[in-house]
This record gives C-alpha cells, structure tokens and sequence, in this order.
C-alpha cells in the first residue's frame, strides 16, 4: 500500500473484529512496527504486553465495561468530553474536528444533543444508557482477539524531568508506528480509555498484568482483524474531518498564519 493512503486510511475501529486471531507473525511486525519509531538517544522506553488469554481479556472486559457504566451514569464522561461532540454534518464542516454522533438507537435520538449536556444525567440513567454503554463496550474488549498493553520504563520515564517528556513523546510515537501497521495488516485498533479514568480500577489491572515496579502501564488498545464490511456500534460516530492547514500552521512566528 501506497504511504500516503495508509496515512489517509489510518483510523480508530469503532466496532467488532473478526472472530480470528492475530497471527504471531502479525503481532511481531506490530511491535517491530514499533520499535522503528524515534526516540531519545535511541533509549527506547517503550515496553509492551499482548495479551491473548481469554480469560484475562474478559476480565479486561469486564472492567472495561464496568467503568464506561460508572463513568456515563456518574455525568463524568459527557461532562468531561462534551466539547468535542458534534450534533450535524453541517457543524462538522464548519468545526473540522471533534466528533459527529451520527448513529444512536432509536429512543435516545430525540435526544442527541439534550444527553450530552449535564442536566442529562436522570435521562441517561432512565433510559438505560450507563447500561447499554458499558455492555457493549464489554463486548467490544471480549471480542478482541487480541489487547496490547503500552507501558514505559521509569528508568527514562521520570515526571517532571525532560526524559519524562522525551518517553512519552517516544512512546506516542511508536503508537502511531502500531497504528499505521494495523492498516497494512488489514487490522483494526482501539484505545481502551475508561479504566484508566478511575484510578481503582486502572490499578486492579495493573494487577492483572504483573506489572512490576519499575515499569509505568500507560495505555491500553484493542486489535484484531477487520471484516470486510464492519458493522456499526448502536451508539457511533465519525471523525473524519481534520483542519485545514491555516488553522494549525504558522509560518516563521505564530503571528503568520501559513497559507493554503
């Protein structure tokens, strides 16, 4: 595939994968995806898990789900990302970013733009939503026939210093490494945000994975095989639009803005 198409077609999967799992072969071009990317004084602090148990993925799952119910019937998700929420095609154009919710189940679609706001916390929680979120995204992590734990050593890993800032800027990019790989492979990947926004659970799997003392668990992401037509989630969005240049672009000082 052509570089700048893998760019263009890089993407978060929003739904199920194939019910196969990722060949070792696969996983290994994945983390040697990853060990191309730059880092500082080629320290390469990134460290990584996969994980393919079945048990310890439901159980990933499990929290998963767990915790996008708490976070959804507590207000804090839409509370905390209700900002980047995009309610039409036409905001979507004109914003050229966040995200634009366009597939909810028929009883709450009366309601899109009400239930992002945060006086909708008694209707989420009457019309089941918490529930409906935290299922699905159980299922979503169960279904994964594969989970990669990111983590940093705290040996470069040291908050506050530079080498704090230069291992996340290293580890960022060999995410994007894996990202861009799975486009290759005809995989897909998801971040698997919410356990980490609640710090007890964040530390059971910790737990889960061993992970020792001096290694930092910084993220968690879902992979398998896409199918050739992916279904949609019951609750999904788009986020295809990105800036244009002017926006984002400077040229010399920040005072030009560059062209288009």
């Amino acid at each position: 595939m052509e570089f700048w198409e893998v760019l263009r077609r890089r993407k978060t999967t929003n739904g199920p994968f194939l019910d196969k799992p990722v060949s070792k072969e696969d996983q290994h071009r994945l983390m040697e995806a990853a060990s191309r990317a730059p880092s500082h004084f080629n320290s390469q602090p990134w460290r990584f898990i996969l994980i393919e148990d079945p048990a310890r993925r439901e159980k990933i799952a499990e929290i998963g789900g767990r915790t996008m119910r708490q976070l959804i019937a507590e207000g804090k998700f839409f509370e905390r990302y209700r900002k980047y929420f995009r309610f039409s095609p036409e905001e979507m154009a004109r914003r050229r970013d966040g995200i634009l919710i366009d597939q909810l189940p028929a009883p709450l679609r009366p309601f899109t733009r009400q239930v992002m706001q945060p006086w909708a916390t008694r209707l989420l929680r009457l019309l089941r939503v918490p529930e409906i979120l935290g299922e699905d995204n159980r299922k979503l992590i169960a279904g994964s026939p594969l989970l990669l734990a990111a983590l940093l050593d705290k040996s470069e890993y040291r908050p506050g210093e530079l080498s704090g800032f230069y291992s996340l800027l290293a580890l960022g990019m060999a995410i994007e490494n894996i990202w861009l790989a799975t486009v290759e492979l005809g995989m897909g990947i998801q971040f698997i945000s919410t356990p980490m926004e609640i710090p007890e659970a964040w530390a059971e799997i910790k737990r889960l994975l061993e992970v020792p003392d001096e290694l930092e668990l910084m993220a968690l992401y879902r992979l398998g095989y896409l199918p050739p037509e992916p279904p949609r989630p019951r609750i999904d969005w788009q986020s295809h639009e990105r800036r244009p240049i002017p926006q984002f672009v400077f040229r010399e000082t920040c005072a030009r803005p560059e062209e288009e």
